[in-house]
């Protein structure tokens, strides 16, 4: 029997991509076939990561603060445009500024994550279906990155945890809300290998891996492989899930 691509001809938006679980998701679902439109702040690393991913056949990238509603109309625009549709979204930007108690952080700066983290995960999804996404008869599909940060407390990185808890029930009422034409889930990392969780685990990385069952820290393709599963036909009755990726590190009671 012939074998065909998981995502052959399939258009895809992964915000905040020039690099870490962003950029390894984007790098799975060409692999796979698809086409991907990618954003970051950084004209030079979003270069690079296109490049990275085949050139202007296979990705394009839009620079662009993910908060910013003109931005996310551009890019909508382009994938159009260029690629000639959407068929997924995947909600990967996030910010955690700071460290420590809650009570130490300003108030502005618990407004901008829950802005990054959640607002604009919203903003983009309310845009991608009025641009199409979901309609004609084709079933779309949305993936939100959050974090297992949101499944409990952890002391030290609050607001990006209620961030993260508040992304994840954004998504089960989104997913409550637009089927059948839209399936949207989230996948919960644990910490995993990339320049912006390295404050978690920089100069102790055996130390912070032995608390895993499976005994190592995450990497992107682990991130990848379950936002590809989630976006697939083959998830095509799951809809408002949540899956953690963790190494099992949450089986013990840990954050």
């Amino acid at each position: 029997m012939a074998t065909h691509p998981t995502h052959d001809n399939a258009v895809a938006i992964v915000t905040g991509a020039s690099r870490g679980i962003g950029l390894g998701i984007a790098e799975k679902l060409v692999a796979e076939g698809a086409r991907v439109v990618i954003t970051a702040r950084k004209p030079e690393a979003l270069a690079e990561a296109v490049a990275h991913l085949g050139g202007p056949s296979k990705a394009l990238g839009i620079v662009g603060n993910a908060a910013d509603e003109a931005h996310q109309d551009e890019v909508l625009a382009a994938a159009r445009e260029t690629f000639g549709g959407l068929d997924y979204l995947v909600n990967n930007t996030g910010i955690n500024p700071v460290y420590g108690p809650m009570l130490d952080a300003p108030l502005d700066v618990a407004r901008k994550i829950m802005e990054v983290n959640v607002l604009s995960a919203f903003s983009w999804t309310q845009k991608a279906v009025a641009a199409g996404l979901g309609s004609e008869g084709n079933p779309g599909a949305i993936v939100n990155v959050a974090s297992i940060a949101g499944l409990g407390a952890t002391g030290s990185i609050g607001w990006y945890a209620v961030s993260k808890a508040a992304l994840i029930h954004l998504t089960v009422e989104l997913a409550y809300q637009l089927g059948p034409a839209l399936r949207v889930n989230a996948v919960a990392p644990a910490v995993v290998k990339t320049r912006f969780a390295e404050a978690l685990y920089e100069g102790r990385e055996e130390k912070v891996a032995s608390a895993y069952p499976l005994k190592r820290l995450g990497l992107p393709e682990d991130i990848a492989g379950a936002v590809s599963f989630l976006l697939s036909r083959d998830a095509g009755w799951v809809t408002g899930q949540t899956l953690v990726v963790d190494g099992g590190v949450t089986l013990g009671g840990n954050l």
